[in-house]
């Protein structure tokens, strides 16, 4: 298997793309530090013979926990993230600062601290979402920011740690099915007097392919980013996103 032998932390593992990607990893033969605030998450993750870490990524103690179980892993995926929506001109400074207590600073943190004791070889995928290179949604503008923000650590860690042979990533998702978005096409819709059908097929018809993808789905693009088979890839923001951006 393309992973056996090797040792990765995901974070965001209790749902969504954090899950499927640590059991892609798992399946192509990891052993898989499981990371969420969410404990009860993390237990199917658990019974297929990964390792819990619960913890919240935007406590410092919690993070040096990480750090300090995680040591000298091969991969490293942050997929934690948090969202808020509401109207734009109703965030608050506070908004940002829990926003990117987990999707700017923990990210930066393990990434630097995780990464430097890589082996080479090493691989980190971030991610990112379209959000970052769009503005159409802009209830979901604090995140959308905070994503933004995940690019440029991308970039500067990729051009830092090239020397060590350990590769930085991120991919770009858009509409995935997910436990997040189904709570953004919710709140979104009912903030903007629509049915959430209504919202689902409007955001759809904005994608060339028609359809959102599911979380399995983008798990093959990021195991892809982490294999040797993109080996000479770094510093890249991989669109996971049906045609929806191209640039």
């Amino acid at each position: 298997m393309g992973a056996s032998g090797r040792r990765a932390v995901v974070t965001g593992a209790a749902s969504g793309i954090g899950q499927a990607v640590a059991r892609r990893l798992m399946d192509e033969g990891a052993t898989v530090i499981a990371a969420d605030l969410n404990g009860a998450g993390l237990a199917p993750l658990l019974e297929a013979g990964a390792t819990p870490f619960v913890g919240d990524l935007a406590s410092d103690p919690d993070r040096d926990r990480l750090v300090a179980l995680g040591g000298g892993v091969d991969f490293l995926v942050n997929a934690a993230g948090i969202i808020r929506l509401k109207p734009i001109l109703e965030f608050t400074v506070q908004d940002l600062r829990d926003i990117y207590a987990v999707n700017v600073e923990a990210t930066w943190d393990l990434v630097s601290r995780i990464g430097r004791t890589m082996p080479s070889g090493g691989a980190i995928v971030n991610l990112s979402s379209s959000s970052a290179k769009l503005a159409t949604t802009t209830e979901a503008a604090v995140y959308a920011s905070s994503k933004t923000a995940v690019l440029s650590i991308t970039r500067s860690f990729a051009y830092a740690f090239a020397s060590n042979g350990v590769r930085v990533n991120a991919i770009c998702p858009g509409i995935i099915d997910t436990p997040m978005q189904d709570r953004v096409l919710a709140e979104v819709a009912a903030k903007r007097g629509m049915t959430v059908e209504e919202l689902s097929e409007a955001r759809n018809r904005t994608v060339p392919l028609g359809r959102a993808a599911s979380a399995d789905e983008c798990a093959g693009a990021i195991w892809f980013l982490l294999s040797d088979e993109a080996g000479y890839m770094t510093g890249q923001a991989i669109n996971y996103t049906g045609g929806l951006v191209m640039w």
